[in-house]
């Protein structure tokens, strides 16, 4: 649903965004522009542990020693 709402800039180029978009989407947040038009587009944040056991690597260092495991890595 489109929905136009009218805002003022404060002195600092500051807008409110309304609550309920801020609860849904969060504070991160990338502002383009399209010819004299800005667009607020959400930059939702990802949960870190949906990337665990993701990647598969073969170390032969104990996982326990990061300093190690990162010199076996990097080569």
């Amino acid at each position: 649903m489109l929905k136009a709402l009218d805002r003022e800039i404060d002195d600092q180029g500051r807008i409110i965004l309304p609550l309920e978009w801020r609860r849904k989407h969060g504070r991160k947040v990338a502002i383009v522009q399209v010819g004299n038009t800005l667009r607020v587009i959400p930059k939702n944040a990802k949960n870190i542990t949906d990337f665990f056991d993701k990647a598969k690597i073969d170390v032969k260092s104990d996982l326990k020693d990061w300093e190690r495991v990162k010199r076996e890595l990097i080569g």
